[in-house]
């Protein structure tokens, strides 16, 4: 039985959902109100697209970190914060003896919390702001953390075993 592809597809009627299907299928010429012609068009859309001429690379890993910590901002804080300009001390250097001190006498937990919350305020400042002197706080507050360190503090975390 010889099938044409080419004729066109002719709807006879559309049986709406739940309705019983009809005993036989419609006679050729027998079809609903005029029989319609489906035709299916396609259209392509070529778009001719050329790359960028050179593309830029990607700079490298510490090309891009010496140009975040290197600029003159953080040199500015850098100097602000450790140059002594305050009664023959840096700012680093009172910041570290304040932790100290609140160590020896508040306590080791009092310690480490009043340089965390320093630490984190200067952190959310800079963060916030970018400038130089929020930049130096920063500067300040993380390096003069370290007053608050002993080296018996891990073996003191880990054994319980104080000094």
């Amino acid at each position: 039985m010889p099938h044409d592809d080419r004729r066109p597809v002719t709807p006879t009627r559309v049986i709406p959902a739940g309705a019983p299907l009809p005993a036989r299928p419609p006679e050729p010429g027998e079809a609903d109100p005029g029989p319609r012609i489906v035709e299916v068009r396609h259209i392509h859309e070529v778009l001719l697209v050329s790359p960028d001429p050179d593309p830029e690379p990607r700079p490298r890993l510490w090309e891009r970190l010496w140009e975040l910590l290197f600029t003159w901002r953080m040199l500015v804080a850098i100097l602000a914060a450790v140059v002594p300009w305050i009664g023959g001390q840096s700012p680093v250097g009172v910041w570290s003896h304040t932790v100290h001190q609140a160590r020896a006498e508040a306590g080791i937990g009092a310690a480490y919390v009043i340089a965390g919350v320093a630490l984190a305020a200067a952190w959310a400042l800079d963060r916030h702001t970018g400038r130089a002197v929020p930049r130096a706080l920063l500067i300040t507050a993380s390096l003069g953390a370290f007053g608050v360190l002993h080296w018996w503090d891990p073996i003191l975390a880990l054994t319980g075993v104080d000094l």
